[in-house]
């Protein structure tokens, strides 16, 4: 058995001994078809291919929307994709030629979607066959079988063809991004000087929301290093807010922290740790409390597709606005101005500071999750438990935005108006959203 596999397994004991804490005592449709076990297990594929923040969102959005598809063509409560995902041309789902089970097939093309997309996309190989022979340990019919996983392999390659005209394969022969020594523009940081993470994400095609430059956040403060300048006192708030952090501040800064590979160094030593994304936290999240509202499994199909869908736009957005901005980060300038040995608590991401990353796909994921869910839907997050840290708990999606923004300035990564202009354009990239699902037909998902 590889390495990778252990940590795959071990990820999969975690998450079952504290992921179904909140499991409602009446379960709507076998334990084993919880979609948020597929989406699990490609997220450790995920944390062992060090899949940066904006990749990974993409990768989780697309393993949603196979299965997706597969509900809508089974319930017609369900809107299609096409109603509200631009460009998409609906694939044929091929007809059986037996019965099958189309919950069945769409937990097997969250699988296979991944399988086919990422770079070790092979490991899933090992989750769909444990799958198949749990169902057959369960008593499902070998054809139903059999036809279910050729309508998931059908679906998955639809949404696989749909993924190719995305540009994301242009991005290797786009001009690679040499950083600006200009003052106030962004420099790669220590410990390991690592390079812009993908400068070219704004030729990503969108899927809901119109543009990558829709949704602008506020004008910048002018860079400056006058001492009474606007900008000067952002650094020195950061400063001087790491010299008195609160053990709370700290514990928030960790947990918010999803650096997919931070560098610690001893000596001439370096030493890596893999961790879960951003996205990698929210798509936790939505399935955790779908589960939590005892949600049926078209609804929680739905609430996680959408979370997928949300955080792809949202990291394009911001990523259009870091690479055209192209502010230094606080590290930067605190060492070559203000104090030389200084050190954020958290590492500095590899790619400009404003806006925050954070802030904007959290602040979006909280207003999709909202209006699915509602607001003062409180939940105990769990999500980094397996990655050595506590749980949390939140009132509401809101506030677990507002603490995943500000954790970025405990950190000591990121600006207030970063944070701040972050939280606005998050939410504006949401209303998007919103407007075009809620024109699909798509209402809210639980009451109390």
């Amino acid at each position: 058995m590889s390495i990778p596999k252990k940590l795959l397994i071990i990820f999969l004991v975690i998450a079952c001994r504290y992921g179904m804490a909140q499991t409602p005592k009446k379960a709507s449709y076998p334990d084993y078809l919880q979609p948020d076990h597929a989406v699990n297990a490609v997220t450790m594929v995920m944390v062992h291919d060090v899949v940066s923040p904006p990749v990974a969102a993409r990768y989780y959005a697309y393993c949603m929307l196979g299965a997706y598809d597969v509900v809508a063509a089974n319930n017609k409560k369900v809107p299609a994709l096409n109603s509200f995902i631009k460009s998409y041309k609906p694939g044929t789902i091929a007809a059986a030629k037996t019965k099958y089970d189309y919950k069945i097939a769409a937990y097997y093309s969250i699988l296979e979607t991944a399988k086919l997309l990422l770079p070790s996309g092979f490991m899933l190989k090992d989750d769909e066959d444990a799958f198949i022979q749990l169902l057959q340990k369960t008593g499902v019919d070998q054809n139903v079988i059999n036809s279910s996983v050729k309508v998931a392999e059908d679906a998955s390659a639809a949404i696989v063809l749909f993924s190719k005209q995305d540009h994301y394969s242009q991005l290797s022969a786009l001009r690679r991004y040499t950083p600006l020594k200009d003052e106030g523009k962004w420099y790669p940081t220590p410990p390991m000087y690592m390079e812009a993470v993908e400068p070219n994400w704004k030729t990503i095609r969108t899927l809901v929301i119109d543009s990558a430059t829709q949704y602008k956040p506020g004008t910048l403060i002018p860079f400056s290093k006058d001492t009474t300048s606007a900008f000067y006192k952002q650094v020195k708030d950061v400063y001087q807010a790491s010299k008195k952090l609160t053990p709370e501040q700290i514990n928030q800064a960790l947990f918010w922290d999803c650096n997919p590979f931070a560098v610690t160094t001893s000596g001439h030593m370096a030493i890596g740790y893999k961790k879960i994304s951003p996205g990698g936290h929210w798509m936790h999240i939505a399935g955790l409390v779908a589960k939590q509202a005892n949600l049926g499994f078209d609804e929680t199909v739905t609430v996680i597709t959408l979370e997928g869908v949300t955080l792809m736009d949202a990291f394009i957005s911001c990523w259009e606005e870091k690479f055209t901005s192209n502010r230094i980060r606080p590290e930067t300038f605190i060492n070559k101005y203000i104090d030389i040995k200084w050190q954020p608590i958290l590492q500095t991401p590899p790619f400009p500071e404003y806006t925050s990353g954070h802030a904007v796909v959290s602040n979006a994921s909280a207003e999709l999750l909202t209006y699915l869910l509602g607001d003062h839907f409180a939940y105990t997050d769990n999500t980094e438990i397996p990655f050595g840290s506590s749980q949390r708990d939140f009132k509401s999606f809101r506030e677990a935005a507002a603490e995943a923004s500000m954790s970025r300035f405990y950190g000591g990564i990121h600006y207030m108006q970063s944070i701040e202009n972050g939280n606005i354009q998050g939410k504006q990239v949401a209303a998007g959203i919103l407007k075009k699902i809620k024109k699909a037909g798509i209402a809210p998902l639980y009451k109390k």
